[in-house]
């Protein structure tokens, strides 16, 4: 059986010296995930042209949307918190490109921390720039880089009878290293997990049957979490599904 062909942008990797040409990466864990779960991850370099990333993004069966730096906040209207760090213009250019393309044409999306972010913001929400000002009572949310990614900071709360509670249930224990999050949910969006303080920590969209953020890393906790591992394993299942059909058909009546 082929696998299904994941995309995930990559990021502007800035640790080399200046003498050093420009480098796209990606971290290792999510590409591990991916493939456990069944899938051909792919790396999509940035600065592409809009034909050539649109020529690549023909080829997807699934899009995946990593951690990473802030999102620039003008791209949700608001200006910058002092804060707001590790902004990348190239990498939310091709990120919210692809999502874009990828939510008119209902293939199956999975974000991860920033990627939850950056969906929320493409299909028109905002966010909090930062939780400790914005939200004094809210509890820590940000633990790198003291904590490693296995980490489980506390407990979440995961909305009764949405498509997240039917994959890892309706509470889970999940790590924690970010220190924006969701403010306004996007339109055709719902919040479907919460922080113990009322932080969202998991949007999904009302109709699509696989497009959803989720804030936290499942893919540092799936060595001994089942519900991280069926969370991989159910995006590459409907991404399998749209591989199978080989087109951008519609696939709102796939059922979990």
């Amino acid at each position: 059986m082929s696998s299904p062909l994941i995309g995930i942008p990559s990021f502007h990797d800035t640790s080399s010296p200046e003498s050093m040409p420009p480098r796209f990466a990606m971290s290792r864990p999510y590409i591990t995930a991916l493939e456990a779960a069944g899938a051909s991850p792919v790396i999509i370099p940035l600065a592409l042209s809009e034909t050539a990333l649109r020529n690549l993004y023909e080829r997807l069966d699934g899009l995946f949307i990593a951690g990473g730096g802030d999102l620039n906040p003008e791209t949700y209207g608001c200006t910058p918190h002092p804060k707001t760090s590790g902004v990348d213009p190239l990498r939310d250019e091709a990120e919210l490109r692809l999502l874009h393309w990828a939510l008119d044409d209902n293939l199956p999306i999975l974000g991860v921390c920033r990627g939850a972010q950056t969906l929320n913001v493409a299909a028109g929400g905002t966010l909090l720039q930062d939780i400790s000002d914005e939200l004094p009572q809210a509890i820590r949310h940000q633990y790198f880089p003291e904590k490693q990614r296995d980490y489980v900071a506390h407990e979440i709360e995961v909305k009764a009878h949405s498509r997240l509670a039917r994959i890892i249930g309706q509470n889970a224990r999940v790590n924690s290293f970010h220190h924006q999050a969701v403010r306004q949910v996007a339109p055709n969006f719902r919040a479907v997990a919460y922080a113990p303080d009322g932080v969202i920590e998991a949007i999904e969209h009302t109709e699509r049957e696989f497009v959803i953020g989720v804030q936290w890393h499942p893919e540092g906790l799936i060595a001994f979490d089942s519900a991280m591992r069926a969370l991989f394993e159910t995006f590459v299942r409907h991404s399998r599904r749209m591989h199978k059909r080989g087109s951008r058909a519609d696939t709102r009546y796939i059922c979990f």
